[in-house]
């Protein structure tokens, strides 16, 4: 039975061992994305996704230097990860453990109506994918790893994704940091256009294009999506033309939708010319969170659906209204680092959405991992 577990905060299992997309550690003491990359021959300019071999390569060096610092002299010698999607979790794990030329073991949870069940899946000689419709699944997970000889001790490291992993659970509360995000285009979209903003029209936009099929162009990037939603409000250009043009092959890619535009800029409002200037010239230096104001919108969303809730409540009310801390993932965490494993997060979510302004931070506001919210889950 789905129980509340009080309120608690990432990083009391987590600490700071957290990275956001920028590959910035929250803890300080280990170096950043600019420094590392230096030292392995990277591109100054260039930040790798997740799913990516040089994101693995960053990765490594940034788990042994947080095994060095916490246990001087401390080796890896095997991974696990836990996550919540077969591709990009899997590849992502897949990489790390190529590149820390580790063994490891990934479960990828995802909480369905069907009958409990669970697959494993061999993805290469010495490593194996626990796929489970159920978060409680981790205690099986926890006696296979046991059983497979993987012990999770001083000599482990444990990657948790964070986002619908550790915070909102994929299949059980992920919803509320989709519609987190949703709130944070509406608003920036509706500030944007002013007059110009019609609700409806915005979430025939957005709705149309966030769909698996127009993934090739937009790069299921949300703040494409925005960028694009914003566009179509102004009237500069119309939905069905760029569905067509993107089912006909002659609209392929985003930066080739935001280059049209630059070629017509004079036809935009003035406001509108600044904000599109900003992304443009975001977009042409290769960073892949070019639209700032929607992110620190979502920033500002994401925080309000946390912990924002009086105690007390029945669960399905934190469930349906609050993004919650997975009880499931909280004390497996809490358990392995007890028994030594280095245990450290990974966030797709750019750190413009995870982490306040300063001038935020002087009115309170923490990054999501310090912030607190109810905890929810099975025992």
């Amino acid at each position: 039975m789905m129980q509340v577990f009080g309120r608690s905060i990432i990083s009391e299992f987590l600490g700071d061992k957290i990275v956001y997309r920028n590959l910035i550690p929250q803890d300080e003491r280990l170096l950043p994305l600019r420094d590392i990359g230096e030292k392995i021959g990277l591109s100054p300019d260039v930040i790798p996704r997740k799913s990516e071999k040089d994101y693995a390569t960053v990765i490594v060096q940034m788990l042994k230097q947080a095994r060095e610092i916490d246990l001087p002299g401390g080796k890896i010698t095997r991974l696990i990860y836990i996550g919540d999607t077969r591709l990009n979790d899997g590849m992502a794990f897949a990489n790390i453990c190529l590149a820390g030329k580790w063994p490891g073991l990934a479960f990828i949870g995802s909480e369905t109506s069907d009958p409990i069940d669970f697959e494993i899946i061999q993805v290469a000689s010495n490593q194996r994918l626990f796929l489970a419709n159920r978060w409680n699944a981790l205690v099986d997970f926890h006696r296979y790893c046991k059983d497979e000889g993987m012990p999770i001790d001083e000599e482990t490291a444990v990657i948790f994704d964070l986002d619908k992993t550790a915070l909102g659970a994929r299949g059980r509360n992920a919803h509320i940091i989709d519609l987190a995000r949703v709130q944070a285009v509406e608003d920036i979209v509706a500030t944007l256009l002013d007059d110009g903003f019609d609700k409806s029209t915005f979430q025939t936009h957005y709705s149309t294009l966030n769909k698996v099929e127009f993934h090739p162009f937009t790069t299921d990037n949300q703040d494409y999506l925005a960028y694009i939603c914003l566009i179509l409000g102004s009237g500069l250009y119309y939905l069905e033309s760029i569905v067509e043009d993107v089912n006909n092959g002659s609209l392929r890619t985003f930066e080739q939708f935001i280059k049209n535009v630059e070629s017509r800029v004079d036809k935009l409002q003035p406001e509108l010319v600044r904000i599109h200037k900003e992304i443009y010239e975001n977009v042409q230096a290769g960073n892949p969170t070019p639209f700032k104001a929607f992110r620190r919108n979502e920033y500002l969303r994401t925080i309000s659906k946390m912990g924002h809730m009086d105690d007390g409540l029945p669960v399905n009310s934190y469930l349906e209204n609050e993004i919650v801390i997975t009880r499931e993932v909280q004390s497996i965490a809490l358990a392995w680092r007890m028994n030594g494993a280095l245990c450290f997060g990974l966030s797709d979510k750019p750190d413009e959405a995870s982490i306040p302004t300063k001038a935020l931070k002087v009115q309170g506001y923490l990054p999501i991992h310090k912030t607190e919210t109810h905890v929810v889950g099975m025992r």
